[in-house]
Order: C-alpha cells, then structure tokens, then sequence
C-alpha cells in the first residue's frame, strides 16, 4: 500500500478510535472495532480466523495467571482492619519529621502497595482512616488529600503492580524482572513525596500542628506490633522474587494466602467479606483479560496493515535522539492519560511505541517503569483520574479541589520520570542483580 494511503488509513482509524471512544462503547469492544475495520480495508485474510487466533493466545498466556491472583490479595487486605494498624503502628516512628502525620499517607500507601498492586485500593484503603485522623488534629486538608492522591498511585509502581503484568504480558518480557525494576523508583517516588511534604511544612508552620507526646520505645514496638505479620508477607513476596525461588504467579498465590491468613489474624475473614473479594476481583480481572484479548487483535490488525513498521521508519528518519523521544512520549502519554485509564493506555500505545523503543536502544524492562510512572500520572489527571474519584467521595470536596491539591505530585512524578531516564540503573540495577545474564 502507498505510504499516502498508509497515512490516511492511520488518521481514519484515529478518527475512529476516538470516536468509539467518546460514546461509551466497552474499550475492549471498541479495540475490535478498530481492528475489524483495519483488516478489512487492507487485507483478504479470513477476519473470524485472526480474531480467534490471537484472542486465544492471548488469554492462555501463563503470566496472565498471576493478574487475578494479585487483584485478589489486594480486594482481601482491602476488606481488613489494616489501614487503621498502619496509621497507629506508623503514626508514633513520623512524628518527628517537619509534616508529621503527613508521612504517614505516604510510608502506609508504599507498605499496602507492596501487598495490594492496585492504586484504587491503595488510595482507598489508607483514606479511609487516615483522612478523617489528619482532619481530626487540625492538618491542612489539601495537603492531606494531594500527599493520599500522590501516594495511592504507589499501587501501581511498587511490586507487585496490575499494570506491571499487563505491560509485561503485552509487550513480552519477564513480569519478574519488571516487577523487580519498580522497587527503587518507587522508593525514589516515595522519596520525593516525602521531601516535598518536609519543604512545605518548614515553609509553613503554622499549618502543621504540634506533635502528640512523645513515646517511649516499648509503647512504639507495641503500636507497631500489628504491622509485623503485613510486612513479613512483605519481606517473603520480596525475598521470593529477588532471590528467584518463586515465579511472579506462585508468588501471587502466596500473597493470596498471606492476605487471607493476615484478614482471619484480624477477625476480618467472613464469608461475606470473602465472596464479596472474590466477586470484585473476578469482575476487575474480566475487564482486563477483555480489554488485553481486545488489543491482542488490534496488534495483529495494524500488523497486516503495515502501519506500525511505517510509523517507526518515519520516527527513525526524524532522527530524535533518545531523550527527545522520551520527551515527546511523555507528552503524548500525559493527554491519553486525560481520556483513558491506565490498562488501555498501555495496550492501546504498545504496538505503536515499542518498535520505537526498541530501535532508540531503550531497555524494555526499564520502559516498563517509565510507563508504569506515566499510568500513576493518569491516576490523578482529571476528568478520568480515578484516584480523584475516590478521594471526592471520601472528602466531599469537588474534583477539581482534589486534583488542585493532587497537582505538585503530578510535578514530582514527572521529576521522577526525567531522573530514570538520566539515570536508567535505578530501575535496572535490580533485574540485573537477579539476571546477570
């Protein structure tokens, strides 16, 4: 086909895409869609084949697996009293940092995102005691609405991570690996978070308040007490993977059966709390495995049309070096993160972006988090940012207060993003360790 004809093809199915996407229509139907038009103007090979061809294998993917599993764990530990442990087990070894109890959102979002990979439940599960507790002592409510947005994006970055495996599975790397490469950045997010609530509280004073009465060691062990059993299911997840006695899957089913055993430790484990997980998460791990069988086609469809490999000649011949081309991804994945969620932002961009990716010389794996960082950004970008939502109806305040509070966070995962790609061995001094291969 002409390359004239390959251009307009392209900003049809644009044109589509957007189009299906502004009406409602599932994405994962819409995805389809796109790839039933596309092989039917460019190719005579049998549609009904292709389509169950690459549906099927897409969803026998033995990686795949472990989605439903970590969606579980986190639907389980969302259902416990574990929030509120973490606040009081925390709250007592903050107290002495400029922001205080601000801390708290930030250390307790990172230790439930190593055992939840869901920003959602993140955000949610910390809020719901932490936001009434820091309204109670008198803190400033848009910093603790901006630090809990912030931090409950952590879901996503540090392992184990929904997106991470949908990445992995999509663009055929190791889930291992990648879930590897998001320690250190997301220490290195939880980092910024953390110096960015210390230069605002020393900038304002008066909007922090006095620090509780000091306790003693033996009364800190003994609030931190509860916490002990969370951050062992911790350390095994983390041990297991990095030393490579478990694959990301069975590792998964160990976190399920830690998060189970941790909801009976606190007297949470009923049958209702536990159909009620096991139904959130089958219906959460449906869209998805849809929404990856729905790109899976749409992948082989832009193949047949030649699209992929056009477009990546036409970048190649722009001659970007590779940090221009980061810059003009990162462009590009900030507005989709305004229309769409994070899933469909990573399989609706991979066909097109990863033959680029590869030919800059970027590293899949460390890609993977460069990605995964741009999603956390989605997570509190307005109008579809759905931590946003979660925190509205927690707060009661309007989604554009949340979102304006959310907004220095937004800065600092961009910050974030410039500091992996000067220096990319933060994300791939761990794999590395793991694989030296």
């Amino acid at each position: 086909m002409p390359a004239l004809d390959l251009a307009q093809l392209s900003i049809l199915l644009l044109l589509l895409l957007i189009l299906i996407l502004g009406s409602g229509i599932w994405i994962a139907v819409g995805l389809g869609l796109i790839g039933l038009v596309a092989m039917g103007l460019t190719t005579p090979v049998p549609l009904g084949q292709v389509l169950a061809t690459t549906v099927w294998s897409a969803s026998t993917s033995w990686t795949l697996a472990a989605l439903p599993l970590f969606i579980w764990m986190g639907e389980i530990l969302f259902r416990t009293r574990l929030s509120e442990e973490m606040f009081k087990g925390l709250a007592p070894w903050l107290q002495w940092l400029p922001g205080r109890l601000l801390h708290v959102n930030v250390v307790g979002c990172g230790i439930f995102a190593a055992v939840s990979g869901s920003s959602a439940a993140t955000c949610a599960t910390i809020g719901k005691i932490a936001l009434p507790e820091l309204e109670k002592r008198g803190y400033n409510q848009s910093m603790a609405l901006g630090t809990l947005a912030g931090s409950g994006t952590l879901g996503l970055l540090i392992p184990p991570s929904i997106p991470m495996v949908v990445y992995a599975v999509t663009a055929n790397v190791s889930v291992l690996q990648v879930f590897l490469a998001g320690f250190l950045p997301g220490l290195l997010v939880m980092g910024l978070y953390s110096g960015y609530i210390i230069v605002w509280s020393l900038l304002n004073p008066g909007k922090t308040p006095p620090r509780d009465p000091p306790m003693s060691f033996r009364a800190k062990m003994r609030e931190s007490a509860k916490l002990i059993p969370c951050l062992l299911l911790i350390l095994a997840v983390f041990l297991s993977l990095i030393l490579g006695l478990a694959t990301a899957t069975e590792c998964a089913a160990w976190g399920v059966a830690g998060a189970l055993a941790l909801a009976a430790w606190t007297g949470t484990l009923t049958w209702t709390t536990f159909s009620q997980s096991l139904m959130s998460a089958t219906r959460l791990s449906c869209m998805i495995m849809l929404i990856v069988a729905g790109a899976a086609f749409t992948t082989a469809a832009m193949a047949y049309t030649g699209i992929p490999v056009a477009l990546a000649e036409w970048v190649q011949g722009l001659n970007l070096t590779p940090g221009k081309l980061a810059l003009a991804l990162t462009v590009m994945y900030i507005i989709l993160g305004c229309l769409v969620d994070g899933i469909s932002m990573i399989v609706l961009t991979a066909v097109i972006v990863l033959p680029m990716i590869k030919q800059a010389g970027f590293d899949l794996v460390w890609f993977g988090i460069y990605l995964v960082i741009h999603v956390e950004m989605a997570q509190i970008t307005p109008p579809v940012g759905f931590n946003l939502f979660v925190l509205q109806n927690m707060s009661g305040r309007d989604t554009l207060t949340v979102a304006k509070a959310a907004f220095p966070f937004f800065i600092l995962l961009n910050v974030a993003v410039i500091i992996i790609t000067m220096y990319p061995e933060i994300a791939l001094v761990l794999p590395r360790m793991a694989f030296p291969g």
